[in-house]
């Protein structure tokens, strides 16, 4: 073969190799896996990553040193089920289905048109599971788990339900599986129409709900390791069962104290860190299974909690700092009551060790998702994808125009976030709306707005242009006489 020929075969050869479309069994990039966790009603202070002295989270604490943590990610609302119906569906309180905690039926369940991210990713090649509390489709409605985007379910469906960590079942599907606990039904919640049975206190306690809920996350994860999946473990700790608290005076419901079980403490504040600690262990067990599987460098994991801390069941919030620097709890406006700890864990992508000051909320699970599993996120969300920040780019992070809550209990409350200021309103469309400079006063201790008419006025505008009107959720109940008191303002971290 003279020189020319060989020059022009291993040109061809070239231009074949680099050319040529890839096989059709080669891989294509794998999409990663998305595990989110979420707490009830945990405080931004009830972690060790964030400042908590008391009560020991170390699996959850190695996470955000493996990870990232935000100091400014925020829930959907201060309360469960509205909170949880803005991480479904990338929609702010103003414009969400599920506004508030509520016996009506109706109210409370997603409808057929919802659109959630379990539906996004089920359409872009995932598996999906819950496992835990849903509490936005009750039984018999378009708005159950298997209805909305989840291939499996296995938790409770009603959250008064999910207030007994005894109960006699739970759903797996649509079908309820029967536990081996008894409840005294004296202690059940009738509800408005006497008809409802729900939560209670168990006599025969045996079959802890929290521990087979985690069983079950860890029973999908292995079964689904070959394939993209969505996992939402809607955990029901830290809350309170609130009928036990009015029964016998706790509702830190726990099968034992573990290493708390010494402490000179209420039986409540020891179940209370209990609850949290066994939580943390839970979490362990789920990073540790995906390393075993060695599909942890293509698994994002979050971590964060539905609302604020609570004091219900007896357990004293103060005892423990729940809130850490900042101002109110579950039920509140103030960042207490909205602003979680929330850490994301992605070994390979997420620089570890990092502290992110991102300004987000649980609407934006819908954009990043879509980003993630590479599929068009829906138009007219209220949803901003976070990848980038998770990815290490935040020079490309896009930036919300402002957040926006509205609470409907207590006579009505709406809040607005505008890069450092803060707007607070109650009651809610015409009552006296706060200011607060976050950047200078953390704990929400100095009203400004007399000191800037003009920015509350801005603020208001933003309220009024982002609530939209439902006859289903209107403001009801009467303004708390008093407010809760500013928090000391001094990062814990």
């Amino acid at each position: 073969m003279n020189s020319i020929a060989r020059i022009t075969l291993i040109a061809v050869t070239l231009c074949y190799l680099c050319c040529s479309p890839a096989p059709a069994n080669a891989a294509a990039p794998q999409k990663p896996n998305i595990i989110f966790i979420l707490a009830d009603d945990l405080g931004y202070g009830d972690l060790g990553c964030y400042g908590q002295k008391k009560i020991k989270t170390p699996r959850i604490d190695q996470m955000a040193a493996d990870g990232m943590k935000f100091t400014q990610m925020y829930a959907g609302n201060t309360v469960c089920a509205p909170s949880r119906c803005v991480l479904m569906t990338g929609l702010h309180m103003g414009h969400a289905r599920v506004r508030g905690n509520t016996w009506v039926k109706e109210n409370q369940s997603l409808k057929d048109e919802d659109f959630t991210v379990a539906e996004l990713l089920k359409k872009a090649g995932y598996k999906t599971a819950l496992t835990g509390k849903w509490g936005i489709g009750e039984e018999g409605t378009q708005g159950v788990p298997n209805l909305q985007g989840f291939d499996y379910f296995y938790g409770y469906l009603n959250q008064h339900n999910a207030h007994n960590y005894y109960p006699e079942f739970l759903w797996k599907n649509g079908e309820k599986a029967a536990l081996r606990n008894v409840v005294d039904p004296s202690t059940i919640s009738k509800g408005p129409t006497g008809k409802d049975r729900l939560g209670g206190v168990a006599t025969k306690k045996v079959d802890y709900s929290h521990d087979l809920i985690m069983q079950e996350a860890l029973s999908f994860i292995d079964r689904s390791a070959q394939d993209p999946f969505f996992l939402y473990v809607a955990l029901t700790i830290p809350h309170a069962n609130n009928e036990a608290g009015r029964k016998v005076g706790d509702g830190q419901e726990v099968p034992d104290y573990g290493i708390y079980k010494d402490k000179d403490w209420t039986k409540q504040n020891k179940g209370q860190a209990a609850m949290i600690t066994r939580m943390d262990t839970g979490v362990g067990q789920i990073l540790d299974r995906l390393k075993k599987l060695n599909i942890d460098q293509n698994t994002l994991v979050i971590f964060t909690s539905d609302n604020g801390h609570h004091r219900e069941g007896g357990n004293d919030p103060e005892f423990f700092d729940a809130n850490g620097p900042l101002r109110g709890m579950k039920r509140d406006l103030y960042e207490g009551g909205i602003r979680m700890p929330f850490i994301a864990y992605w070994p390979g992508t997420t620089p570890p060790g990092t502290v992110s000051d991102h300004i987000g909320y649980f609407g934006d699970l819908m954009a990043t998702a879509a980003d993630l599993a590479n599929v068009p996120c829906p138009k007219g969300l209220d949803s901003v994808s976070i990848a980038p920040t998770l990815e290490g780019k935040p020079d490309q992070q896009q930036e919300h125009d402002f957040l926006y809550w509205e609470f409907y209990e207590r006579g009505g409350k709406q809040a607005v976030r505008w890069g450092e200021w803060k707007a607070v309103r109650l009651p809610m469309f015409k009552g006296k709306t706060q200011l607060f400079n976050l950047e200078e006063d953390l704990g929400e201790a100095t009203d400004l707005a007399a000191k800037h008419p003009e920015l509350v006025k801005k603020m208001e505008a933003m309220m009024d242009s982002a609530h939209t009107s439902d006859p289903l959720w209107e403001p009801r109940g009467k303004p708390a006489k008093k407010q809760p008191a500013p928090g000391d303002g001094k990062p814990r971290f």
